[in-house]
């Protein structure tokens, strides 16, 4: 799972009912458009989240029309699992390497 991803999924999963949008998304995660649109493609492909675009007249509020992701049930249960297994990951990496708190001991310290 890529970085993006898990960004992407640990946003929603701070709050999976909240209704998101593309900027939104971006802003909380640093990501660029560029990026978070193909991981939210792939995630609605998986149905892990689902979409719909706000029903609005675009002239009269004076931009574009929003596209409006949330997590599905099965996304919720299946990003957790999933992010569980790359923290589970880390936490073993990190004691293969001998790592504390993400970070390796300097010489002379171990």
């Amino acid at each position: 799972m890529s970085s993006s991803v898990m960004s992407v999924l640990e946003l929603f999963l701070e709050d999976p009912q909240t209704v998101r949008y593309g900027l939104e998304i971006g802003a909380f995660t640093g990501l660029a458009s560029g990026t978070i649109h193909p991981v939210l493609a792939r995630l609605e492909g998986a149905g892990w989240v689902e979409s719909e675009w706000e029903e609005i007249d675009p002239s009269s509020v004076g931009r574009p029309r929003r596209r409006f992701y949330r997590l599905t049930a099965a996304g919720v249960e299946q990003a957790s699992a999933a992010l569980a297994v790359v923290a589970a990951r880390r936490g073993r990496l990190a004691r293969r390497l001998g790592t504390t708190h993400g970070h390796s001991p300097l010489p002379g310290e171990a």
